[in-house]
């Protein structure tokens, strides 16, 4: 049984009401409709509880079904949540990678991008390696710039790293 069929919380009950309303009255192909219906058990069901061998499964099968580069970029981003929450953070890079190679326009892949190259950063500053520090934190601040690019007024913190340590021009 599809997990939007499981009862959920009102929020997620609500939203599967009207994502089904929707995908009636959208006109849309059966397998759009079914990738979508992936995605959503993948989001709100799956992934939002922490059961994330569920939600990649779901994730895998509505890529196997989303033709649009669009929508696929957005599963491939979530694909990239799981692992950076599984600490599989070289995964991770790569599945927000791919979701920007579809669409350029995902702050934050590129703020998830720029605090894993961060963390790898300051994990070399632990093990006494401060120029493959430096090389992280370049990186981490390349990310963080066209996050902020993308969305000025989001991302503070990550302007305030900028401005301190002089990464920002």
């Amino acid at each position: 049984m599809p997990r939007s069929r499981i009862t959920g919380n009102f929020i997620d009950k609500t939203f599967s009401i009207v994502a089904n309303i929707l995908l009636r009255i959208i006109p849309t192909t059966s397998g759009e409709k079914e990738a979508f219906t992936y995605y959503r058990d993948g989001v709100m069901s799956a992934q939002s509880e922490g059961n994330y061998a569920e939600a990649l499964q779901n994730y895998y099968e509505a890529m196997r079904l989303e033709i649009d580069p669009y929508d696929r970029s957005y599963i491939l981003y979530n694909i990239g949540l799981i692992h950076t929450s599984n600490g599989e953070h070289t995964k991770a890079l790569e599945y927000y990678f791919r979701a920007l190679e579809r669409n350029p326009f995902l702050p934050q892949a590129f703020n998830n991008m720029a605090v894993i190259c961060h963390d790898r950063g300051e994990q070399a500053i632990q093990q006494g390696d401060s120029e493959v520090a430096e090389a992280w934190f370049d990186q981490a601040a390349e990310y963080w710039k066209q996050a902020i690019a993308l969305t000025p007024g989001n991302y503070i913190e990550a302007q305030n790293w900028l401005k301190i340590t002089r990464h920002f021009e």
